[in-house]
């Protein structure tokens, strides 16, 4: 998976490459406006991570040119501007996520993650792993014949879970998939066990158990059992 990174602080930029390059992924670095247009306009990319704040120009004015050419790469935005106003804007232009520094790495890599994911699901109106079907457009969940209701949180753990599998996601992660900017003010994390736990449990009913495993003292895995 070919990663483009518009960021203009070297030494981060060198460190998210780094620590993406040990995930597998080709990380390829433009570090002010002119160089990230270049980029865009020569090569093809599977995702983009876009700062806002670059010498020579707004990142938001990449974006809309990223739009107007029609490329169809995942966009992510990683900035230290924190304004809901760029958020929102950069939201409606046509980015997949936003993400505000500072961040940690591991969760970077779960949102790209989960975006290239997202992007595998759009070709696809159902979404199948371990007999649980998932109608992306009716948002309806079924094992078999049953069909399984689910809370808006709940549906989007599972989402997010699936999205990621085999691999162990973090309480954060989830915490923060599931509340934005609210995760940080919450005290505890007793909401994503809550959530977790209610999801297993409705899994299980419908004859769906052992999907969500719990790795103890770092988050939880849905374990594809077919992959």
């Amino acid at each position: 998976m070919k990663i483009l990174l518009i960021e203009d602080e070297r030494e981060l930029s060198n460190n998210i490459g780094t620590y993406l390059a040990s995930d597998h992924y080709l990380c390829e670095q433009a570090f002010t406006f002119d160089e990230a247009l270049e980029k865009i306009d020569l090569y093809s990319y599977d995702c983009i991570l876009l700062d806002l704040n670059l010498p020579g120009g707004d990142g938001l004015k990449i974006l809309e040119e990223i739009k107007a050419r029609k490329i169809d790469s995942g966009i992510i935005i990683i900035s230290a501007r924190g304004a809901l106003d760029d958020k929102i804007k950069g939201l409606q232009i046509g980015a997949d996520d936003y993400l505000a520094k500072p961040f940690s790495l591991s969760e970077l890599s779960v949102r790209i993650y989960a975006l290239m994911r997202r992007q595998q699901f759009s070709h696809n109106n159902t979404l199948t792993s371990n007999g649980v079907t998932i109608n992306l457009l009716a948002k309806t969940v079924n094992i078999g014949n049953i069909e399984i209701i689910l809370t808006k949180s709940e549906y989007e753990l599972l989402l997010f879970l699936i999205g990621n599998k085999n691999k162990v996601i973090s309480k954060n992660a989830i915490a923060e998939h599931l509340s934005g900017d609210m995760a940080d003010m919450l005290d505890s994390h007793n909401f994503v066990y809550a959530h977790i736990k209610n999801l297993k449990s409705k899994l299980n009913d419908a004859g769906g158990e052992g999907c969500i495993k719990t790795v103890y003292g770092t988050g939880y895995k849905w374990e594809d059992k077919d992959a």
